[in-house]
């Protein structure tokens, strides 16, 4: 099979296991189909998914290969021409390469977690349709597909945080998350609009595109810029569009880790990514988005360090690592940044299965201080649970330490300090807050009996917990004796800065020893067998941390409060007094009417005779006298 027909096959698989899931439970509900034949169809199409995508970059990295698949013309309007067209570049091959395999093994995972679920189909007929538009999302070659899987993803997260739709909390979560990501969604049409005006009637594909971004004027290049960001904002949880990736814990802990490990919040970095022939054009705006992402990354470690539910604390921790992808981006390190996205996909994606397992040995139980002492209890999970931690962390030799560590030493080479002092710090905090959640959970006391796990639930997560430990090896530097054979294979429009190898030891060493301190100062509070394990302060500044700095509650008052307020304006005075009232008014008129005509139509035939003589004799009188007949 030739390469770009493996394309088709990675795309169209969970297409087909959506819709005949689907068609199977609204077509023989009545009969009610093993569950079995949905968990066959579900891992069969994501599967497949993975082994081509494996296969498609397999080629790419070997031989170089841009393999491009045109299904159909979608739209043909004039000059606006839109095919449904795949490509395959290192770029996109890079994303397959973790979000095929690690969505596969997501599904594999949720298949044990959602057993007992009563909708078992409906949610592996979305969490399948939600893998088809991420993966069309990266697979498109021109931006207006991109697009399409852009909001598609949005759909179906919005139906899967909301898929305990009879908790009213839960769709409220839903709603927020596709509230927040439209507002962002506007910004991406806006710029896409922008640019098919300026240099569309060359071709709107990527390739196109790039040809012929000198042609727009600087002022509107950064404006194009700055709208597609707001886009990555919004999917990608960034101040101040971030407030809904915690309330996106509603949902069932599978589709957490499906957002934030290999689709959605993962889009908004590709996007820039792939944009970054107009970042590196743009450098004021990839300023802004690398202070974006600095006071995003310490914004969510702050809140994280006070947060109980487990869920939420890795959510927050999520929205911090993007923060430093941005970083990497906004300085032009953009292979940094998705070398980042790549080792974060495997051990965020193991960080929520483990939550996941805990939550279901722990009887549904969220909140970390309720836990304790299941270290003994449950010795595997605790292992890898801890391997996660580590390489979140950035402990070497853990994948996220080289791939942090580049991070780190292209924001100190680029001379922006302020952003590289909130990475350090920000880097500290990470490592104080995750080995906060794993003191709680598994040292201490042993609070509650735990449930046993289904092994379909662990055996993903230990394929996981090998690449949490050796994926960052696929990017090692000169510095560690390699060539960084992942950046070079991107190729990608970075913007290099030169750093010696003595000033990358120093900055590494100062970085590992913080982050050693703070977790030092994480066990001596909540590990030890003397800590008290609670969080002791009750000072103001940890109140309004712990409170999440009352964003939400701000957000409230500033825009949900006055558009609930307008939204009664509109009903009462609008529609009810002005509309309403009107058509009442006009309804009640023609009832009058016709109550006084009605005496004309009441059946008596002796009426409607006299009516047609006097009719008749009207007219006889009316040509006598005016047209004297």
């Amino acid at each position: 099979m030739s390469t770009s027909l493996l394309l088709g096959w990675i795309l169209l698989p969970p297409l087909a296991g959506a819709v005949l899931i689907a068609l199977i439970h609204l077509l023989l509900i009545p009969v009610r189909p093993p569950r079995a034949l949905y968990t066959f169809i579900a891992l069969a199409g994501t599967g497949i998914s993975a082994l081509a995508a494996l296969a498609v970059g397999y080629e790419s990295l070997m031989h170089a290969q841009t393999p491009a698949l045109a299904l159909f013309n979608w739209l043909d309007a004039g000059m606006f021409s839109v095919s449904m067209s795949l490509s395959a570049d290192a770029l996109t091959s890079a994303m397959l390469l973790f979000v095929a395999p690690v969505g596969f093994l997501i599904h594999v995972y949720a298949t044990g977690y959602m057993r007992d679920e009563t909708d078992y189909a409906r949610f592996f007929a979305l969490f399948n349709l939600f893998m088809f538009f991420m993966l069309l999302l990266i697979l498109a070659d021109n931006p207006v597909m991109m697009f399409v899987g852009w909001e598609g993803v949005g759909f179906c997260s919005y139906a899967l945080i909301s898929f305990y739709f009879e908790d009213r909390a839960n769709v409220k979560a839903g709603s927020k998350a596709f509230i927040l990501n439209r507002i962002g969604d506007f910004g991406f049409f806006s710029a896409l609009m922008l640019l098919f005006v300026a240099i569309g009637e060359h071709g709107f594909t990527f390739a196109a595109i790039e040809m012929h971004l000198h042609e727009i004027p600087a002022a509107q290049l950064n404006l194009i810029a700055a709208l597609l960001f707001v886009g990555a904002m919004g999917k990608s949880a960034q101040i101040p569009l971030y407030v809904w990736l915690p309330d996106a814990m509603a949902g069932p802990t599978p589709v957490s880790a499906l957002i934030h490990a290999a689709t959605m919040v993962t889009a908004g970095v590709y996007m820039v990514a792939r944009f970054s022939p107009l970042y590196s054009m743009t450098e004021e705006i990839g300023l802004f988005i690398g202070y974006v992402g600095a006071f995003s990354a310490l914004l969510a470690a702050l809140i994280a360090t006070r947060q109980n539910d487990i869920k939420k604390i890795l959510a927050y921790s999520t929205m911090s690592q993007l923060g430093y992808m941005f970083m990497a981006a906004g300085l032009g390190g953009y292979s940094f940044a998705i070398f980042h996205v790549f080792t974060h996909a495997f051990f965020k994606a193991l960080l929520f299965m483990g939550a996941g397992a805990l939550i279901i040995a722990m009887h549904h139980e969220q909140d970390i201080t309720k836990m304790g002492g299941l270290k003994k209890q449950m010795p595997l999970l605790f292992g890898m649970m801890l391997v996660a931690t580590l390489a979140i962390s950035a402990i070497p030799p853990f994948a996220g330490f080289f791939s942090k560590d580049a991070i780190m030493a292209h924001l100190f080479a680029s001379g922006n300090y302020p952003i590289y002092l909130m990475a350090l710090f920000t880097s500290a905090l990470t490592a104080y807050y995750m080995f906060r959640l794993l003191f709680f959970v598994f040292f201490g006391r042993q609070q509650h009996a735990v449930h046993s796990v289904p092994a379909s639930m662990l055996w993903p997560m230990g394929i996981l917990a090998i690449f949490s430990l050796g994926a960052g090896f696929f990017n090692l530097g000169e510095f560690f004796g390699g060539t960084a054979p992942f950046s070079a294979w991107l190729g990608l429009s970075d913007t290099r800065f030169a750093v010696s190898h003595s000033s990358e030891m120093l900055l590494m060493t100062g970085n590992t020893l913080l982050i050693a301190a703070a977790i030092a100062l994480a066990y001596r509070r909540y590990g030890a067998p003397d800590a008290l394990r609670r969080d002791r302060s009750e000072s103001f500044v940890a109140k309004v941390i712990a409170a999440k700095f009352y964003v939400d509650e701000l957000y409230d008052r500033l825009f949900v409060r006055p558009l609930y307020r307008l939204s009664d304006f509109f009903d009462e005075q609008i529609n009810h007094n002005a509309i309403d009232r009107n058509i009442h008014k006009a309804a009640s008129g023609y009832l009058r009417v016709g109550e006084m005509l009605k005496f004309f139509h009441n059946g008596n035939v002796r009426y409607y005779a006299l009516y047609m003589s006097m009719g008749v004799s009207a007219l006889m009188l009316y040509l006598y006298i005016v047209l004297e007949v």
